[in-house]
Parts: C-alpha cells; structure tokens; sequence
C-alpha cells in the first residue's frame, strides 16, 4: 500500500516511521533540508526512537517536495500540518490543511485523505461541504513531543472519525503497525472525534493548573506543597501522576487547544473551560511576582525549551516569564545551547560554567542533571526534585 504523509514535523514522521515497517510511505515537506535528511535516514526531530528507527529497521520511507510524485497513485494521503492558533480570529489557522486537500485531489482525486493535525470541532464535516468530496477523515493523535514514535507504538487508543468499514480500515492500519496489543479501538463521527482531541488536551491543562494551584496556595500561606500533593495523589480516584507543579502549562498543543476549545464552547454555557485557560496566565504571572520578589540582581535562565528532551521553543512557558521580567527591566542573562547567536531580545550564555558564575539566582522550569548540583541558587516550581 503507499501512503503519503505530509508535514515532516513530529506527528508525521512518527505516523511515518510507523507506517513504513510494512507499506511504502512518502513524505512531503517544503522544507528541503528535513527532506534530504530523512533520506539520508537522519532524524530531524528530538525523539531518540524516531532516531533509532531510522539508522537501524528496514523501513520503506523515502521525502520529497515534489507533489505530484508523492500524491500520484497514493491510496491514503495523511495530513499533519501545523494548525496554530490564531489569536486575532481567535480560531486554529487551518489554510495548510484546505491547501494540501485542494492540491492533493488535483492528482489523485480518488484517494482517502486523513488529518492528523489537530481542528476545531465540526470543522472535517464543513471542508468536506468545501471541496465537495466525502473521502476526508479525522484521526486524532495523542502524541507526546519527544516520545511521539513510542505513543503510536503503544497508543492508548485509536480513534477514527468515521463509523463504517472504512474507519474500520483506518483503525487496523494503524492497530497492525503497532507494538501494543489489545488497542482499544473507537469509531465515532468526525464531529465527537474532534472534540474528543480538544476535550482530552483541555483535562490534561486542568490536571496541570490544579497542582500548580496547590503550589501557588502552598507558596502564600508557607505550606509543603510536596506533602500536600502526595496526600491528595493518595486516592485513587486522583492517582499519583501528572501532578508536578510547574510555571504553567506550555508547548505546542494544550495552550492553542484549550483557547479553541473555549472558542468552540462560545454560544454554550461553561465555568470550567474558561477557568482552565484563564488558570495558566494567572499561575505566570504569580511566579513573575515570585521571582521579583526575591530581589536578585542579576537573573540566569536555565533553558527555554517547551519541556525536558525537546528541541523547541514553541509557546514555552519559560518565554512567557522571560517576557514578563523583561517588562520589568530585569537584568537576565539566558543558558540555552539551542540558541548559538547573541539576539536583540536576550542575553545568551552557552558555557554554562560562565551563566553559573555570572547570575544569582537560576530559574529553571523543570531540575535536570546539569543544574541538580546547583540547589542553593535554584527557583522552581519542581516539588518533586528541588526545594527552594
């Protein structure tokens, strides 16, 4: 079978590697570096299992930017382009998807077409009204960034947007590539499997502003928030995971899908969502007061990644408090080897024995090996590692 993916990103070259242990999978990007190295079987994203797969499985996987030799004869085309959240319309952007359909049914406009990326709810039935063509599934995913390759090996479900065999098909396209057994399965309409997406992201964003409320209450009345979050992750109706405080929730995904969620939820009654959204720049803004509360002159940022073993920036939280302090006049100076270049916006250190010496205090969303030493100068709101 030959299945095209478009968008070299970590939910298609997951999805791809996936796919290519036993069908033949071409990869489209406009990006002509990504595409000369993945057929180079080099990764390009930060996911170690992606790598490993890569160097060493025989994978029938091959990246163009050629169009027509990737949609030609193709008998699924997945799509998983970005969709980022546009604050001005206050709506995913979703121009990359009607671009991809509209280019895709020029060459092959018998083929079945999935997107991966993630849309508003009640969006799949409106494109297919637009185009005019039934033949345009949704598929969720439920990736973590990082460990995007092992999710779709063991995925917790699958969940396809179309009640009939062909969703059927779908789904055991998928289940078979796989290492788990036993997947749960749901075929639901596009419309429950959209908001099953966006409803999934905007618990996890709850789950994350709930401990980092306990942390906020646990900071302002001089409480443990260790022992506090440890006695509540106690019952197992809560359970002890996913509960580590941290500066709020960031990254490519619950921050834009929890505002569409909200967006979604414009003419229907609702406390909770809006809550949910509105949580997340409150506990920003609380650990900005923080740190200037603690009077240092001279303040080093530990990283600017979205999360531990990522290679983005993307909506990190850790951007949202550099700006805020920059607003201020905060002198800061930034460790991050990912940036190689001095910018306008920061000052940026990358020996990290010199950004050790040259600030006073550290702010570090998460504690990782290279700073665990360095405790007596550490702000974070990592409970479970560190104890300012």
């Amino acid at each position: 079978m030959k299945i095209a993916v478009v968008g070299i990103g970590y939910v298609g070259l997951s999805n791809a590697v996936l796919l290519s242990q036993n069908h033949e999978v071409f990869m489209l990007d406009i990006d002509h570096k990504k595409v000369e190295k993945i057929n180079n079987k080099e990764n390009v994203i930060q996911d170690d299992l992606i790598e490993e797969y890569l160097k060493y499985k025989p994978l029938n996987i091959q990246a163009h930017t050629n169009q027509e030799i990737v949609y030609k004869n193709t008998d699924y085309i997945i799509i998983a382009t970005p969709t980022n959240y546009n604050e001005d319309l206050n709506h995913f952007d979703t121009s990359s998807i009607e671009e991809v359909i509209s280019s895709a049914l020029k060459i092959n406009p018998s083929a079945t077409i999935i997107i991966k990326s993630t849309i508003p709810i009640g969006y799949t039935e409106k494109i297919k009204k637009q185009f005019n063509y039934e033949n345009i599934i949704f598929c969720p995913e439920f990736l973590r960034e990082g460990k995007a390759l092992y999710d779709n090996l063991h995925p917790s479900r699958i969940i396809v947007g179309e009640k009939s065999s062909k969703g059927l098909k779908i789904a055991k396209l998928f289940q078979e590539n796989a290492l788990k057994k036993d997947i749960s399965v749901y075929l639901t309409n596009s419309t429950e499997a959209e908001s099953i997406k966006l409803f999934s992201n905007t618990y996890l964003a709850m789950r994350i502003g709930f401990f980092n409320e306990i942390d906020t209450y646990a900071r302002k009345h001089g409480l443990d928030a260790k022992d506090i979050i440890m006695g509540v992750s106690a019952d197992p109706r809560i359970g002890n995971y996913y509960n580590n405080p941290s500066f709020g929730y960031g990254g490519y995904c619950l921050p834009k899908d929890t505002k569409q969620l909200l967006q979604n939820f414009k003419n229907t009654p609702n406390n909770l969502i809006k809550a949910i959204v509105k949580t997340n720049e409150t506990r920003k803004i609380f650990i900005k007061d923080t740190i200037l509360s603690l009077k240092q002159k001279r303040i080093g940022i530990y990283r600017l990644i979205m999360k531990k073993d990522s290679d983005n920036f993307r909506n990190s939280v850790m951007l949202d408090i550099v700006k805020y302090l920059k607003s201020y006049n905060v002198d800061m100076i930034i460790y991050e080897p990912l940036l190689n270049d001095e910018t306008d916006e920061f000052s940026i250190e990358n020996n990290f024995e010199h950004f050790i010496e040259s600030c006073d205090i550290i702010i570090a969303n998460r504690i990782d090996d290279k700073i665990r030493n360095y405790k007596y100068k550490i702000f974070t709101a990592d409970v479970f590692e560190c104890d300012f």
